[in-house]
């Protein structure tokens, strides 16, 4: 559930096996319940819910957990979750951008300030950390399935701020406000996406020695297991650890 930084990298390598799988889950059927709430039920009709499934069937989230999480946006007694966005620096100074999913802020915030004050980090005000980095929509392809011209044709018409070729895969990246209607058209192409989501990505990033790199994987790892949590961003430079 964290953004496809260094950090992403490194926990898709280490696998699903440091976290529980429930917990994966739970988290994911947040967000599709979330988003069938606030838009149409239907997936084809619902862009952010279409991606949250996407996400789940990624995670082989098995489909009555799915339909269980949008049946649930029916229940009018159920909670009210939502967006809430944290800023803080973890050790070594790193800056952290930590978005949640929660009905409860004051629970949020408490827990996550826990976590950084443990490890010699703490939370910051609104705005201390989201000047270093950039929010944009990220979508990765596989080039096996879809033709670089015809890839690079949908980004220019589409008006995507850069098409990149990377080793396995072609990088989209947007605007935030062009994520959706960039990725529907892409899908009119190809149905599988490696990785799709709105992200925070540094402008700049910070170097660590082996020690300070497993030092911010620890308070990561640590505010990724606390259940309002749905995406972390860090502007750490953690490719020592990959």
């Amino acid at each position: 559930m964290a953004g496809h930084s260094h950090w992403a990298g490194i926990k898709h390598k280490k696998g699903r096996a440091d976290k529980e799988r429930s917990k994966i889950f739970s988290k994911l059927s947040r967000e599709i319940t979330v988003a069938a709430k606030l838009g149409d039920k239907d997936p084809d009709m619902n862009p952010r819910l279409r991606t949250a499934i996407q996400a789940a069937k990624q995670a082989n989230m098995p489909k009555d957990n799915i339909s269980r999480a949008i049946s649930k946006s029916q229940i009018s007694g159920d909670k009210n979750y939502e967006n809430l966005r944290y800023e803080g620096f973890g050790p070594s100074n790193v800056a952290l951008i930590i978005e949640t999913l929660t009905d409860n802020k004051n629970r949020s915030a408490s827990s996550i300030r826990t976590v950084l004050q443990k490890r010699g980090g703490r939370l910051g005000e609104s705005g201390s950390t989201t000047h270093m980095f950039t929010n944009c929509g990220i979508i990765h392809v596989d080039k096996k399935k879809i033709n670089e011209d015809k890839i690079f044709e949908i980004a220019i018409n589409t008006g995507a701020k850069d098409c990149l070729s990377l080793d396995n895969i072609f990088e989209i990246i947007t605007k935030k406000e062009d994520f959706y209607k960039i990725k529907t058209e892409l899908e009119k192409n190809t149905e599988t996406f490696t990785y799709s989501s709105v992200e925070w990505r540094p402008l700049n990033y910070l170097d660590l020695n082996k020690e300070q790199s497993e030092q911010i994987l620890e308070t990561l790892t640590a505010l990724e297991e606390l259940d309002d949590v749905q995406s972390i961003f860090t502007n750490a430079n953690l490719k020592n650890l990959q």
